[in-house]
């Protein structure tokens, strides 16, 4: 019939004192989680799984690309952060964030609970970059999941 169905409008409260309330011009909170970014010849997909943590786990990999240079392989693999359930200053941090970083974090009234060097409470994610320049493919794969990124062989001829 051409449109798609989805259910994404049941994440919506009915409570008026809710951020999420149901009301015009609002869209809900969902967890789809593709994203696509581009600059000039690179384009890349990527998406992070993990629930309320993908919004914040998505601006971690977009600002390791953007604003540190990473390739999306060390885009994925870099320390992450996440809010905790308790909400407020409560934030979960990988063991492999600088104990500086850590001991700045705290001295600002952050609630540290530090969690294992690859943690899945960050979320677990994949990305593809294609440069259309030089026509060719470039995956990565999260280390806190278990997928890999792998070549695919050249088409017969």
């Amino acid at each position: 019939m051409g449109f798609s169905l989805q259910n994404r409008g049941a994440l919506f409260s009915l409570d008026p004192s809710y951020p999420n309330v149901l009301a015009p011009h609002k869209r809900p909170f969902h967890t789809i989680i593709p994203a696509f970014m581009e600059r000039g010849n690179q384009h890349i997909g990527f998406g992070i799984m993990g629930g309320p943590n993908q919004p914040l786990a998505h601006a971690q990999f977009v600002s390791n690309v953007v604003d540190y240079g990473m390739n999306i392989q060390a885009a994925l693999e870099a320390p992450r952060f996440t809010v905790s359930s308790r909400r407020g200053c409560n934030i979960l941090i990988e063991s492999r964030v600088k104990s500086e970083t850590l001991q700045q974090l705290s001295g600002m009234g952050h609630q540290l609970e530090v969690r294992r060097e690859y943690s899945s409470a960050m979320g677990r994610g994949q990305a593809v970059l294609h440069d259309s320049h030089s026509n060719v493919n470039y995956g990565a794969s999260d280390a806190r999941a278990d997928g890999s990124a792998e070549p695919e062989p050249p088409p017969l001829k």
